[in-house]
């Protein structure tokens, strides 16, 4: 027997942090696993068909019909390692991946990272990309992008948890595991009786 929680971190614009916090509760949880969109590129750009959603679709019915499998085929769990009363946790990060709705309607958890604009321009100028961005890429391009995608989110996503990126690190991360800790209690809890 087990259950799945599945983790969303959004940050539209990037250089947000959500590597950083999926990394930290990927540390902190047994059993869970990240899928992470960035890893679904087929071009670089900041739109939803730039991605192959299709395959990142795949991965997460994987992960959903045998999590324990799919940490085994992985080498993240001892072969001979029981999956009875096991909790798995999926934590699913990304750009956009509140604006796929198949992948948006699994999730259990909603958290979106948000930056202002000043900080996002000048982490992401801070960063190198191979092939750079053109001059006014952010501005023409990324910035308008965001605010595109974040309309639409808000308009066909409920329950996110929308935290500050401006906070210590330390704080938003403490924070969001509080919550999965909870969260996990009380499945076992329910499991038990």
């Amino acid at each position: 027997l087990y259950f799945i929680i599945s983790i969303c971190f959004n940050r539209r614009v990037t250089n947000g942090g959500k590597s950083t916090l999926s990394q930290f509760l990927h540390q902190k949880i047994h059993n869970s696993s990240i899928i992470a969109q960035d890893t679904y590129f087929k071009v670089n750009h900041e739109a939803l068909d730039a991605l192959h959603m299709e395959e990142m679709m795949k991965e997460v019915y994987s992960w959903r019909k045998d999590p324990h499998e799919f940490l085994r085929r992985r080498g993240l769990i001892a072969k001979d390692s029981s999956a009875d009363d096991e909790l798995y946790i999926l934590i699913v990060e990304g750009f956009l991946i509140f604006n796929h709705r198949p992948l948006n309607e699994m999730f259990d958890m909603r958290y979106f990272l948000e930056i202002p604009y000043d900080v996002c321009k000048k982490r992401r100028s801070m960063r190198v990309y191979a092939p750079p961005d053109p001059p006014n890429y952010f501005d023409g391009y990324v910035w308008p992008m965001y605010l595109q995608n974040r309309e639409e989110m808000e308009r066909i996503t409920s329950e996110i948890v929308f935290l500050d990126g401006l906070k210590p690190k330390d704080e938003v991360l403490a924070a969001v595991y509080e919550d999965i800790r909870k969260e996990i209690a009380r499945l076992q809890g329910k499991a038990a009786s």
